[in-house]
């Protein structure tokens, strides 16, 4: 329970380049457990497990590490081969500016750059990835680096901001959580900046971390929190695991002495997020919800109990408010769409969407979650 849910957007974005290939992605889609009929409903969502595996699926069917996106394949273990030579890097400045230069060696991949001043670190993606006319790699470009560079210092690195040179998505409500600062569209660039001082951390990873994390790359660092840089991440994080524990998720006065902040402060900082509490509390409620029908064979009765709900009326009115459709038709869906696909390949590409924060849904009309 609580984790994360994917948008249909990026499950759509990520079968482009098998699509552009004439693959049938229906098949891939049935591997991972994901109804095809889902992808027709904007407001979809799948879980972090589905999108592993459709992700497993499609990278077995490209054999490309930007998985038919970009106008020039990436061969499996390229970026394998870049983690390595950014490894034996003294600090994260000098490891960041070798891989920016291993990727520059290929034709049709990121042409990246990393520039500072004294305060301020800015990786940006200098070409668009043409082909992939969602924008998705450019984004996970700056995810998975962001994240890499979190993993390579075993520290906590926040962004400052993020931005994209182009205009907002119709998702782009999921784009403030999912790189936990200030995202802006239409920019002259696309980049995001974080604190300078990062870049003279030293490397606390070595090869047999780095194999390890390959085996279970990309999700091992897609999955892996923002750690809580967000006001809306510490809140959505305490209610997720006050919500495995009972029903009745904490008020917004008992979540904010939690946080050691009074609630009227509690609430300005999530308006300034663009969020509020109660859409918080709906989207753990939403995810943990579409996990639990996904991925278990819980009476929907006893889910809606266990999510809140005082009645059954009042979980199905909140679910189709969520995701377009009632929790007996999504179980439907979602039951029985083929074998569990088997392992990762240990290389991975430089970036998909992860499991990563989903945007707050608005209350349901009618619902009636006990508080």
């Amino acid at each position: 329970m609580g984790k994360r849910t994917i948008t249909v957007h990026h499950v759509r974005a990520v079968l482009r380049g098998a699509e552009r290939a004439g693959v049938d992605t229906v098949p891939l889609l049935q591997a991972a457990q994901i109804p095809p009929l889902l992808l027709g409903d904007d407001r979809a969502r799948v879980t972090s497990v589905q999108f592993a595996r459709l992700f497993r699926a499609l990278y077995r069917t490209t054999q490309d590490e930007f998985l038919g996106l970009s106008a020039t394949p990436s061969r499996p273990g390229t970026f394998a081969m870049m983690c390595y030579a950014a490894l034996g890097c003294p600090d994260l400045g000098r490891a960041m500016e070798r891989g920016t230069a291993f990727y520059g060696l290929f034709d049709g991949g990121p042409k990246l750059s990393l520039t500072h001043t004294p305060t301020e670190a800015v990786l940006t993606v200098h070409n668009g990835l043409d082909a992939d006319e969602d924008r998705f790699l450019a984004e996970c470009v700056v995810i998975i680096w962001h994240r890499l560079c979190s993993w390579l210092t075993g520290s906590r690195i926040p962004l400052h901001w993020a931005e994209f040179a182009y205009p907002p998505p119709p998702h782009e409500a999921e784009y403030g959580s999912l790189f936990g600062c200030p995202v802006r569209f239409g920019a002259a660039r696309t980049a995001a900046a974080f604190d300078a001082r990062w870049l003279s951390a030293p490397l606390v990873q070595d090869e047999a971390s780095l194999d390890t994390l390959l085996r279970r790359a990309p999700f091992d660092l897609l999955t892996r929190r923002e750690y809580d840089t967000t006001v809306a991440e510490q809140v959505r994080r305490s209610l997720a695991q006050a919500l495995r524990a009972s029903p009745r998720l904490p008020s917004l006065t008992v979540t904010a002495a939690r946080l050691a902040v009074s609630p009227a402060t509690l609430r300005r900082r999530l308006e300034r997020e663009n969020t509020s509490f109660q859409q918080l509390k709906d989207a753990v409620r939403r995810d943990a919800a579409i996990a639990g029908l996904a991925e278990g064979r819980e009476p929907i009765a006893e889910l809606a109990a266990r999510l809140g709900f005082s009645e059954d009326t009042s979980f199905h009115r909140a679910f189709r408010r969520w995701t377009g459709t009632t929790p007996g038709a999504y179980r439907v869906r979602a039951a029985g769409h083929g074998e569990t696909p088997s392992a990762a390949p240990s290389a991975a590409p430089p970036g998909t969407p992860s499991g990563t924060p989903t945007p707050p849904a608005p209350a349901a009309p009618g619902a009636n979650p006990r508080q």
